[in-house]
């Protein structure tokens, strides 16, 4: 299949797959007020199901509040980011340049939205980012156009380690993958653990996406710590786990980590994931009628169980329809009413209710969670309307 072919999609559906094809540009401009909506999210590859998730949410969102973004009907457009860093700028152009889109909504890997900021910043089209946690998108690279649904990769590690002196586990070690992510992660950890009282004894880490974790999980045996704290996500986070089990670590040095730890993994991990806490802005078992519903909701229109990152892409659904019902969907000549909407604005979500940042970010409940039988059970609230830093955001 040719990535020509894979990028383009023009849809007027509101929900599921539905597009009319391969539309000439002409002809969709001819379709007078249509507000042109664009998604650069991952279709195939790794995180192909997350994209899926988060286009399914904001669809979802748009659909129940009538279908359309400030009385205008709407046109899809789509293009597969691929996971792929290399391509974040090219690929963001095609919708911004190509499509003329009104609104980016972009994306889950956060080396693709560096491009994707780029063409935000440079061009001034509103960009909604409803997953990547990168730093610099909401501190040193900051925009007015530039909103974010999602977290911080510091935001859940940041509630951990209080967390974690409070449960009385005053040394810790902290492990995971050498990247970006894992950095940022870190980052909070550090800040959260160390001011809570904490003692970080050894800082560990691999290159990713390396999941030899033996000789490490042999230093944390000799190391006894009170505890583990780590980062890691997907098909590495569970085999960790389960060598954590393996190396006997299970039961007597408990572990912790950001959400993502067992966010999806639960049953690839097995028995070795009970009893792992995490901290994390949502929980599929979070017992409140908003969630309730949700799920309910989501799950008749899809046939499928909502996680975060439905969750995600419903709120960024919600705050669209906010900001377009604002400005009664002129969202490219009224952008100073636009922004102080967006920058105002109260989020109903199934997570919760938040609010947006100075440097548009959410500021969020994060909750300590449990795996209980199969499931991330929630223990209660690791940290109140935490926000992210946003050091170096600069938006006047």
């Amino acid at each position: 299949m040719t990535s020509r072919r894979l990028i383009l999609s023009r849809s007027v559906a509101l929900a599921g797959a539905a597009s009319c094809g391969l539309c000439l540009p002409g002809l969709a401009r001819a379709q007078s007020g249509k507000l042109r909506v664009g998604f650069m999210l991952p279709y195939t590859g790794t995180y192909a199901q997350l994209g899926v998730a988060i286009e399914n949410g904001v669809r979802m969102a748009i659909d129940e509040q009538g279908g359309r973004l400030g009385g205008r009907e709407i046109e899809y457009f789509k293009v597969d980011d691929e996971s792929e860093p290399a391509k974040g700028i090219e690929n963001a152009n095609k919708l911004v340049q190509r499509d003329k889109v009104d609104v980016l909504i972009g994306t889950v890997h956060s080396g693709v939205q560096m491009g994707i900021q780029k063409v935000a910043r440079d061009s001034g089209v509103l960009s909604l980012i409803p997953n990547a946690g990168v730093h610099a998108a909401t501190r040193a690279l900051c925009a007015p156009n530039v909103f974010r649904t999602s977290f911080t990769n510091a935001q859940p590690t940041l509630a951990l380690g209080p967390a974690m002196v409070a449960r009385g586990h005053k040394k810790a070690v902290w492990i995971t993958w050498k990247y970006a992510a894992g950095d940022e992660a870190y980052e909070g950890f550090k800040e959260g653990y160390t001011k809570a009282g904490g003692t970080i004894v050894k800082e560990l880490g691999l290159p990713f996406p390396n999941v030899e974790f033996q000789a490490l999980l042999t230093e944390i045996a000799a190391l006894k710590p009170d505890a583990v704290a780590c980062f890691f996500a997907g098909g590495g986070a569970a085999k960790f786990m389960r060598d954590y089990a393996a190396a006997g670590l299970k039961g007597k040095i408990p572990l912790y980590g950001s959400g993502f730890l067992t966010e999806g993994v639960i049953e690839a991990a097995g028995p070795a994931a009970e009893g792992v806490i995490t901290t994390m802005h949502y929980s599929d078992s979070l017992d409140t009628p908003r969630n309730r519903q949700f799920r309910l909701d989501y799950a008749k229109t899809f046939k499928m169980q909502p996680d975060v990152y439905a969750v995600q892409g419903y709120d960024t659904g919600l705050l669209l329809v906010l900001g377009a019902n604002a400005v009664k969907g002129d969202l490219s000549g009224s952008k100073p009413a636009l922004y102080k909407a967006l920058e105002s604005a109260v989020i109903d979500s199934p997570r919760g209710r938040w609010t947006m940042s100075r440097a548009h970010n959410p500021v969020q409940d994060i909750y300590l969670r449990v795996v209980e039988k199969g499931e991330n059970k929630v223990l209660g609230v690791a940290a109140k309307a935490l926000a992210d830093s946003g050091t170096g955001c600069r938006l006047g």
